[in-house]
């Protein structure tokens, strides 16, 4: 047959396209990588993400429609084939993990960082199937009757498409100047009774997906704090 046979190019390049691998694209945070493994570890992951130990760090697969990340065991395998499988968080595992810091759940890796940063302890925690996160001596602005309070706000399902909303203290909070607080009511949780706060983003300042975490949310709690305070 000569090397010029129409039918054995033809063969040549049925061949050449069934050797070509196929390649899956995964996002993990905000980078995206290339492989053609379809049936990846929770480890393989971590390393292609450079993240390392992989011990040291948790993997998470970013479910359809918005529910909790599900949380990927380091020899688990994953199906980069199903549809929808292609997005993952990672976070650092807390070294001092345990009773006195609860993390009954995960959040993404932004907000983690930003917790984290924050130099303040924080816990989260779930109870009655509601997801709080917890900070504790946050720094208020003078003019309350105490310098310092726990805060908690509740993370909704479909976070971080979902909106956070309104903030809850404890100890209650009280104006020196003795004038009430409007729009408060009484909320319990982790065998406490924290004070909330009705406070609610205009239809100027909605929640933004993408753009907002809990790190705008606390600032915008903080623009709260003060504005109570402008009150006459």
């Amino acid at each position: 047959m000569s090397p010029d046979d129409p039918s054995q190019r033809v063969a040549q390049d049925t061949d050449s396209k069934r050797e070509k691998p196929e390649i899956y694209k995964v996002q993990i945070d905000k980078s995206v990588f290339e492989l053609n493994n379809p049936t990846p570890t929770g480890r393989d992951l971590l390393k292609l993400a450079g993240k390392a130990p992989a011990e040291q760090f948790a993997i998470y697969e970013k479910t359809q429609g918005g529910g909790q990340p599900i949380r990927i065991g380091l020899d688990q395998h994953v199906d980069l084939r199903k549809p929808g499988v292609e997005r993952f968080v990672t976070l650092p595992l807390d070294q001092t993990e345990g009773l006195a810091s609860r993390r009954q759940f995960s959040l993404p890796t932004d907000d983690a960082a930003w917790l984290e940063n924050s130099g303040l302890e924080y816990e989260l925690v779930s109870e009655g199937g509601v997801l709080r996160v917890v900070i504790y001596d946050l720094p208020i602005p003078p003019g309350y009757q105490v310098s310092k309070v726990d805060v908690n706000v509740r993370i909704e399902p479909g976070y971080p498409d979902a909106q956070i909303d309104m903030v809850y203290f404890h100890p209650r909070l009280c104006r020196n100047d003795g004038r009430a607080i409007a729009a408060i009511c009484d909320d319990p949780f982790d065998g406490k009774t924290w004070q909330r706060w009705s406070r609610h983003r205009t239809p100027a300042n909605p929640w933004r997906p993408g753009i907002d975490n809990i790190s705008t949310h606390f600032a915008l709690v903080e623009s709260w704090l003060a504005r109570e305070l402008n009150k006459a």
